[in-house]
């Protein structure tokens, strides 16, 4: 029955493993933040004319991707300007070609007036024929659907979303593509087409047109054509070839581990119990025969004495009839003795209550001698930390360990200072440059440092900054009031984050010998 269960329970987590990601709004909203329209306006003067516009996505804080055919126009007419206009807040930027590549339709803009926006991460791995995909950017025809006019347009505003599948490994015979089914109309062009976990699979280039409309089916620049398009330009960028998994499987995964654990726990304890109950059950009738065999014994031993006493007794009345005065006294001192050892000895028979207590003591020290050994709770040290891939949900991240200087009362790396967190020590980190919030956390008894990384939008990470502010940062203390900060900021911070971290890496840790 046991075997059945474990590979039920087998089955079950081999299922959730291979299942198709769903795609979680998290991830595309943090995506759709990186998502930039790329406007071309004339200038004459003080006049300025719109000429176009297309879509663009960040590969570093300064600068953006975006097909050629887009900014063609700029590179030939010096009064035509590119204005990069971010998905949300509410400054614009500049722009300027630093890279430019036509046979596979690719340019690269750097942003100008100092402006800095959230990158994304591409992926490096084989796309799937039939893996879903998302399409974002700013389709025009979106665009003449709401009557926006230039004003609106050089406004930031959020990007369009559209999903479908990939088509299969056609591709063109100018350069390596993408056929898919999201829907993309003109305007799209040079925006991202990402997976479920929101990294960069592509820039969409075009489309199959069909009787002068929209394109049914869209051709997506690969991620090999931009990698090697952003090596060129020596630009780096955040790559992972790590398959897409959901954030529910992962937390089904984790549940399913943890009553998985939970489970043998209990088998173990179960059969530790029932271990020790025929333990004592053995034990028990072996005690019960010895005391039975002592009883017999003393009582044996006691009625010879008292026979011996007899004896002696009725010896030294007849010495004493016969006028032996001494030899009888001692005879009859003798058969006193006698009579009292025998006395002693069947009082001194073990009760048949002393079972209990003898199993008890005898149960002790088997309990004593057999505690299993457990694994150590961390101790002040440095440990080696390595991820757990089956464990984690990786999406922008490349990090296969990590060191870490463990010291009790919650001291990182001998400058970080952890606050309590149930269980765990935990620290959040919300940076000035990115829109990123981090919880380190690390739990002592388990030996495990995870990272849960939430890609947040400029309104949410402007709350989570102002938060940080009230407390400032700490460094290693055995304060109580600063300890006691660290613990209510990561609580503060954490109630304005989203319930499921965009990215979520486990690392389990061993000790390094020192």
């Amino acid at each position: 029955m046991i075997k059945k269960l474990f590979l039920l329970v087998a089955i079950t987590t081999a299922t959730l493993v291979t299942g198709p990601a769903q795609a979680d709004p998290a991830d595309i909203s943090a995506a759709s933040r990186s998502v930039v329209r790329v406007v071309l306006a004339a200038k004459d003067g003080n006049k300025v004319a719109f000429v176009g516009h297309g879509s663009g996505f960040v590969v570093a804080p300064d600068k953006i991707v975006t097909n050629a055919h887009v900014v063609e126009i700029a590179r030939q007419e010096s009064s035509v300007v590119i204005g990069i206009i971010p998905s949300q807040g509410g400054t614009s930027y500049g722009g300027k070609i630093i890279a430019y590549s036509p046979g596979n339709d690719l340019a690269l803009i750097q942003v100008l007036d100092g402006g800095r926006l959230p990158p994304m991460t591409i992926f490096g791995g084989p796309v799937d024929d039939g893996a879903d995909v998302v399409a974002i950017g700013y389709p025009g025809s979106v665009d003449r659907a709401q009557g926006l006019d230039l004003d609106d347009l050089i406004n930031p505003m959020s990007p369009v979303k559209t999903t479908g599948t990939v088509s299969g490994g056609r591709t063109t015979k100018q350069f390596d593509t993408i056929l898919h089914t999201a829907p993309i109309a003109s305007g799209n062009s040079g925006g991202p087409l990402i997976d479920n976990c929101g990294r960069i699979l592509g820039a969409n280039s075009f489309g199959s047109i069909s009787d002068g409309n929209d394109a049914e089916f869209g051709f997506a620049v690969s991620a090999r054509e931009i990698l090697s398009f952003l090596r060129k330009a020596g630009v780096t960028v955040g790559v992972t070839a790590t398959p897409c998994r959901s954030a529910a499987e992962i937390s089904e995964q984790e549940r399913l581990r943890e009553a998985a654990a939970r489970a043998q726990v209990e088998a173990a304890k179960n059969a530790e119990s029932d271990k020790r109950e025929r333990a004592e059950t053995k034990l028990r009738t072996s005690i019960s025969q010895d005391i039975i065999a002592e009883r017999e014994n003393r009582i044996a031993l006691a009625a010879l004495m008292l026979a011996l006493s007899l004896l002696a007794a009725g010896g030294g009345a007849v010495l004493m009839v016969q006028g032996k005065r001494n030899p009888g006294i001692a005879a009859a001192g003798g058969a006193a003795v006698l009579l009292l050892a025998a006395v002693i000895i069947f009082l001194s028979r073990p009760d048949f209550s002393e079972i209990d207590d003898r199993v008890a003591a005898a149960m002790k020290d088997e309990v004593k001698d057999n505690i299993p050994q457990q694994t150590s709770a961390a101790t002040t040290g440095k440990y080696s930390c390595t991820i757990n891939p089956q464990r984690s949900r990786i999406t922008v991240s490349q990090q296969d360990e990590l060191p870490l200087d463990w010291a009790e009362g919650g001291c990182v790396n001998g400058r970080t200072q952890y606050g309590r967190d149930g269980a765990k020590w935990s620290r959040i980190f919300v940076p000035n440059s990115e829109q990123t919030v981090t919880i380190n956390s690390f739990q002592p008894d388990r030996r495990e440092f995870t990272e849960e990384r939430f890609l947040l939008g400029l309104d949410a990470m402007t709350k989570a900054r102002a938060i940080r502010a009230q407390y400032g940062n700490r460094a290693c203390t055995t304060d109580v009031k600063a300890l006691a900060d660290i613990e209510d900021m990561v609580k503060a911070i954490r109630a304005e984050l989203p319930t499921q971290a965009n990215e979520s890496l486990v690392y389990e840790c061993k000790k390094l010998n020192q």
